[in-house]
């Protein structure tokens, strides 16, 4: 007998409240152990260049954001088969089954945890990670620009840019540099190389400086291979210009929002032959937050379906996270093809719904067409006569 009612709706709440905690537990577990891995790379600020913890967990902590949204549809697969895997070998799913539910009830709470998921997803996609690794590069390059001074390390030849190289022979407590020399190539027809007893690191408008105190200035004349020399008693080198782009950084396809990726203007695209990888990135923000739906579905179908065993089954499932596996590759092989070819962006929408829609096909389908006979074959009430 089919029940409804109440019950029903506890039963949702119960599968429900399982998966959405276990979704969260797992997302969060998984997302921070990926990102102690690739903050490894950072920790060298730390070490030795004196940055603060502080200021390299606020760094770290923007590229969290695009870490879930990579990881969320999977960890929704392997929440939604793990629940559902132990329900079923808990007999929850047997007692379900024999009190009158049918596979559109019990799939209820796996389909409204894949909404959630493709909720949370799309707004990742569309707004938090683009904001977020924006901030991420901006900070980076208010590190690598701006706080130079922590660059400088005792007896080190710093390389502050390919053409600017600084070394300090010592540092003292109150942050005097002592013995510096400087290897400076920013202007291609004046390299010059300079010395200093001292200089002191000073903050600026347009960003960091050194001021160097009883110092030389050798420059070698190109045109009459004549070497200049210049004493100075005091003399100040300006940092900012280590890079040759910090005016003008062009910021990444990652940093920016969809409809700039659709409709990008040659200020934020100087080469026009990447107009094809930045629509394939609007489509592939706007199809993959899919992907957890039907990933949902995907394991919905591998426990769910097929005939009742007594100690559950292994077989479906091994073959499900086979399936997980062989999308995710030819995500992959998709997302890249398609940045070659803009022809091929539809293979990425149709890689994002066909397997869900498959599968829900298989899994529901035979309910609602069992529903849909048995209203056509239900007799029709006769009325009394006159």
């Amino acid at each position: 007998m089919q029940r409804s009612g109440p019950m029903v709706t506890r039963i949702d709440r119960y599968i429900f409240r399982q998966l959405f905690w276990a979704l969260i537990a797992v997302t969060a577990g998984l997302s921070l152990l990926i990102w102690l891995t690739q903050s490894l790379r950072f920790v060298e600020l730390v070490v030795n260049h004196g940055l603060s913890f502080g200021v390299f967990l606020e760094l770290t902590s923007l590229l969290i954001p695009s870490f879930v949204a990579v990881i969320l549809p999977i960890t929704t697969f392997v929440v939604v088969q793990f629940v559902y895997q132990r329900l079923a070998g808990d007999r929850e799913l047997t007692v379900m089954r024999a009190a009158g539910l049918s596979q559109v009830s019990l799939s209820r709470p796996g389909l409204a945890l894949g909404v959630v998921a493709v909720t949370f997803c799309y707004l990742l996609n569309i707004w938090i990670v683009p904001a977020s690794l924006a901030r991420f590069r901006e900070f980076q390059f208010e590190i690598r620009n701006r706080m130079a001074a922590f660059m400088l390390q005792e007896g080190v030849f710093t390389s502050l840019s390919d053409d600017l190289t600084v070394y300090v022979r010592y540092r003292d407590p109150d942050g005097v540099l002592r013995g510096l020399l400087v290897d400076d190539a920013r202007q291609p027809n004046s390299h010059a190389t300079i010395l200093a007893e001292r200089g002191r690191l000073v903050d600026s408008p347009t960003g960091p400086r050194v001021v160097l105190f009883n110092g030389s200035r050798q420059e070698l004349d190109r045109q009459t291979g004549r070497l200049n020399v210049l004493t100075f008693g005091e003399n100040v080198l300006d940092l900012q210009q280590a890079s040759k782009n910090d005016n003008d950084r062009i910021r990444d396809m990652s940093e920016v929002s969809v409809h700039d990726l659709l409709h990008p203007t040659p200020a934020m695209l100087p080469n026009a032959r990447d107009i094809p990888k930045w629509h394939a990135e609007a489509h592939k923000r706007l199809a993959t937050p899919l992907t957890a739906a039907s990933f949902a579905l995907l394991a919905l179908y591998a426990v769910l379906a097929g005939a009742f065993r007594r100690h559950g089954g292994i077989i479906r499932p091994f073959l499900a996270v086979l399936a997980v596996v062989g999308l995710l590759a030819a995500g992959l092989a998709i997302d890249n093809l398609a940045a070659r070819n803009n022809a091929l962006i539809p293979l990425m929408w149709v890689h994002a719904i066909a397997p869900g829609v498959i599968c829900a096909w298989m899994l529901l389908g035979p309910s609602f067409r069992t529903s849909y006979r048995a209203r056509v074959a239900a007799p029709v009430p006769v009325g009394r006569g006159i």
